[in-house]
């Protein structure tokens, strides 16, 4: 009995050692290898068998071709050959690449913690073929080998997520990370088709996590494909890697350089150029697989179109020239130019498959569309926690927000009055093609100096209850749903409605109540348009009525820095919008037009396009108009194109011309006709959104 006890005891040991770490393939000829020796028989073997089947097309040989074709693939959980990705310069190459592997020998499937798993790797194939340029080791996309309590045991369901640790020595450890995916409607975009290609997925509430995306799309097959081969130090920051990397058994960071380097002229100004320049790095990093950080800082200067120049000068924060859109306090430079230094930062943490803790500085985003409703990014970055909980059909977010009134005759000892911003947000997955989110959101001020209500800080409660006990002047509430239907796998349709404010026996009765303040989008997308691989074309409308989104108390309002958080037109205007987008490997193109009118305020009159003015300063109770005001039009086409430089840290070279025709009804002092032509061309670090078409 006890030999059998101790025989156990050390069968079970071993099952422990071994059962712990990450198998290779077992490839045709490497039965009986040890696991030590299994990477490099593996390796080995597929090489030469790669070397005997492969024949390089007559054409590449007669054109005295060389080169490298590069290859991802997956040793599956069968034990079968899945070609993600192929790049060549030839079409033929990429042909026989996958008929080889084709023919491949079944191999014994990698394993985790004793279970089947696909296995990445990658391979650089040189041409001429010869065995000398074919690398003998193949990089792999390793897990880490020791125990760790973040390993799930060696009994998890099939149908249980694993989490697995930050892979070692991986170009891109952010990938399985706990960081934000930089929200760029360019980027999101592609994204949103892998989303809308899988079951139950929530799309609305931007950034995603990159160990959230990771489920529906291989972004370390997508990067490494567009690889060059570089062997040169500087080759390799240049063109592929972060510029620097550490990355050790339960850490990593990396640090990159940021830029935004740009020239252009706007036709319209005297000013001889338009540019930008902003120089400044990014910090992020993990610690063990559930806990990451990023910290940024931009130091910038820049003069711009004549229109966007006269918007920072017309919206002057306190202690400032002037707000750069999107940024922040701009400072005089040069004359006629602004500085404007800002930092990004926040923290992020899972404990589990359900929960995301975020607490930093920055933006979010709410809905599908380019612009939204509910929360854009067009404001200037603002302290927020941030709780996010998935769970069977839900996707539910807690947003809390601290944001900054700045215009100059509200300070207190040169001090900004602070107002604060509650937002739940809910995303259900009715079935595999409806989602519906509900949205709800409430804005108060620092009275009494007493900072944020603890009322709000309640993840469950409903807002607007909370709002009404505190009576009329203590805060703001918003409520709104939105709703998303999935076509096809290419085709998708979207909506937003938002309500200030309603009183239901006005709404119908034919007056014009001013009360009755709504917000509106609808919008659709179709993914490889017309069987174009990457060609991407998105309509969207957008209206407020008059009053939407303001207050009676200005600081009550539904903005931050002198910019609205929902779309930045403010009220009083409808607006049409369309966007064609296409990718080809490095190389990218973007299309956007944009109609619309809007109502301006004039002579001091509020219309209800303002929404720093109060609602009780109103041209009346009854009679209002949607447009009322000084009726404008605007047309703004934007055209861009661009080369990827590193698909690591996004460096992008580009090139584009803005055209826009601002056209009131009735000229003033502050509101003129303007035709405005801004070429601009640059290289930039693409990691937030620029809005110009206002």
């Amino acid at each position: 009995m006890n030999k059998f006890i101790g025989f156990f005891f050390i069968l079970l040991l071993s099952n422990l050692s071994t059962a712990q770490e990450d198998i290779y393939p077992i490839y045709k000829g490497c039965d009986g290898t040890g696991v030590n020796a299994l990477a490099s028989c593996f390796n080995q073997h597929i090489t030469n068998d790669i070397l005997a089947a492969f024949q390089v097309p007559e054409k590449v040989t007669n054109d005295g071709y060389k080169g490298t074709v590069n290859v991802i693939f997956l040793v599956t959980k069968e034990g079968t050959y899945e070609v993600l990705y192929v790049r060549s310069a030839y079409k033929e190459l990429e042909e026989e690449v996958k008929r080889v592997f084709a023919q491949l020998p079944k191999a014994k499937p990698a394993t985790y913690n004793g279970r089947p798993i696909d296995m990445r790797f990658g391979m650089p194939i040189s041409i001429p073929l010869n065995e000398q340029n074919i690398p003998q080791i193949i990089q792999k996309q390793e897990v880490e080998k020791e125990v760790a309590t973040t390993l799930p045991p060696a009994n998890v369901p099939d149908n249980e997520e694993i989490r697995l640790p930050a892979a070692i020595d991986s170009p891109f450890p952010e990938h399985n990370s706990e960081l934000n995916i930089p929200f760029t409607h360019q980027v999101y975009d592609q994204l949103n088709f892998y989303y809308d290609t899988h079951d139950n997925t929530h799309t609305s509430f931007k950034p995603y996590l990159y160990s959230e995306a990771s489920k529906f799309v291989d972004l370390t097959a997508q990067k490494t494909a567009l690889l060059k081969d570089k062997t040169s130090w500087a080759g390799k920051k240049l063109w592929n890697e972060h510029f620097f990397k550490v990355q050790k058994k339960g850490y990593w960071f990396t640090v990159n350089p940021i830029f935004d380097l740009q020239i252009g002229k706007d036709t319209s100004d005297d000013a001889d150029y338009t540019y930008n320049n902003t120089r400044g790095f990014q910090v992020q990093g993990g610690l063990g697989a559930n806990f990451s950080f990023s910290s940024s800082f931009y130091e910038s200067q820049g003069r711009f179109a004549g229109y966007v120049n006269d918007f920072i000068r017309a919206n002057v924060p306190l202690g400032a020239a002037g707000t750069v859109p999107g940024r922040g306090k701009g400072k005089s430079f040069k004359g006629n130019g602004f500085d404007y230094p800002i930092a990004e930062a926040y923290l992020s943490y899972s404990p589990n498959k359900f929960f995301n803790f975020q607490f930093g500085h920055g933006k979010n985003f709410i809905g599908d569309g380019y612009r939204s409703m509910m929360l854009s990014d067009v404001a200037s970055p603002y302290t927020h926690l941030k709780i996010t909980t998935n769970f069977w059909k839900i996707k539910y977010t807690n947003l809390w927000m601290w944001l900054d009134d700045v215009r100059p005759q509200l300070s207190v000892n040169n001090l900004s009055p602070r107002k604060f911003v509650a937002i739940h947000h809910l995303s259900w997955n009715v079935n595999k093609k409806l989602n519906i989110g509900l949205f709800e959101a409430v804005i108060t001020e620092n009275e009494n100096n007493t900072g944020f209500d603890i009322n709000f800080f309640n993840p469950i409660i409903f807002y607007r209850a909370v709002e009404f006990t505190r009576g009329s002047e203590g805060g703001n509430a918003l409520i709104g749903f939105s709703t998303k239907y999935k076509w096809t796998k290419t085709i998708s349709t979207y909506s937003q409605f938002v309500l200030d404010e309603l009183t239901v026996g006005r709404f119908f009765d034919g007056s014009g109540y001013w009360g009755n303040k709504f917000a509106l989008q609808l919008g659709a997308k179709y993914h490889n348009a017309f069987k174009v691989d990457n060609l991407y074309l998105q309509g969207e409308f957008n209206m407020a009525r008059p009053y939407t989104y303001a207050h009676r108390k200005p600081i009550l309002n539904y903005a931050h820095f002198n910019q609205p958080l929902a779309h930045l037109w403010g009220g009083n205007f409808w607006e049409a919008i369309g966007i064609a987008r296409y990718k080809k490997d490095r190389w990218f193109g973007n299309a956007k037009l944009i109609v619309g009118k809007k109502g301006l305020d004039t002579n001091g009159v509020n219309y209800g396009g303002n929404i720093y003015l109060s609602n009780n300063d109103r041209v009346g109770d009854t009679g209002i108009d949607f447009l009322q005001g000084n009726k404008t039009n605007i047309f703004i086409a934007d055209l861009q194109v661009g080369y990827t430089v590193n698909p690591t840290t996004n460096l992008q070279f580009f090139g584009g011309v803005t055209l826009r025709n601002f056209d009131p009804t009735t000229e003033t002092v502050k509101i003129k006709k303007e035709n405005t032509t801004w070429f601009t061309f640059g290289l930039r670090t693409d990691v937030f959104n620029w809005y110009f078409d206002f």
